[in-house]
């Protein structure tokens, strides 16, 4: 029988459906926004104006509460990188991902109560967390509050870049997600670790 540890405390758990739940409601009105045609669009445009800003507010009070939660309780140690030989250590952990997963190896960093993610989680869920939610937040906040955008940018407009940046961040976060949902099919079971974010309890290989 595998051995389950707590990784996932109700606070944790919590934020993380109203994160889903946010950026897939994001997701929807922003494509419905982006692609909007009379006769073809997910949610009628002005619905989707007004259902995107609410769920950008509380996503970016769901990210403050996360960073503010993440620090006091210590969570924060499973989201520091490595410092020996970081790209060795992704590097290994792809070729399980791509080739001994499949040949029926242990993972090369199994769960334990010190280790939450393996080196490439690490990365991905620090460039997501770190550096793709802030900036989506802050390009939302200059297409919600254009004054505050600079008007040029190397001759180009300023609100045209912060749009740009926006999608191509959301695609980005939209690829993750993807991503993500395929990865968590990869516990000891296909639904373990989705039961983990349920219970908080993570069965360890």
């Amino acid at each position: 029988m595998a051995e389950k540890i707590y990784h996932y405390p109700l606070w944790i758990r919590i934020w993380h459906m109203c994160n889903a739940l946010l950026c897939l409601t994001l997701i929807v009105t922003g494509v419905s926004m982006q692609f909007s045609e009379p006769d073809l669009t997910l949610v009628r445009f002005d619905l989707a104006v007004t259902v995107h800003n609410a769920a950008a507010i509380l996503l970016s009070l769901n990210y403050v509460f996360f960073l503010v939660a993440n620090k006091i309780s210590g969570n924060i140690r499973f989201y520091r990188i490595p410092k020996d030989k970081p790209i060795g250590l992704m590097l290994q952990q792809f070729r399980y991902y791509s080739l001994g997963i499949f040949k029926g190896e242990k993972p090369p960093f199994p769960v334990s109560q010190e280790r939450k993610f393996n080196p490439l989680q690490q990365i991905a869920y620090v460039v997501v967390v770190y550096v793709f939610l802030p900036l989506i937040i802050i390009s939302g906040m200059g297409l919600l509050f254009p004054e505050i955008v600079i008007f040029r940018f190397f001759n180009v407009g300023g609100l045209f870049l912060t749009d740009l940046l926006h999608i191509l961040i959301g695609f980005g976060i939209t690829l993750f997600l993807v991503v993500h949902v395929y990865f968590c099919t990869m516990g000891v079971t296909l639904t373990s670790l989705f039961k983990g974010m349920i219970n908080g309890w993570v069965e360890a290989h």
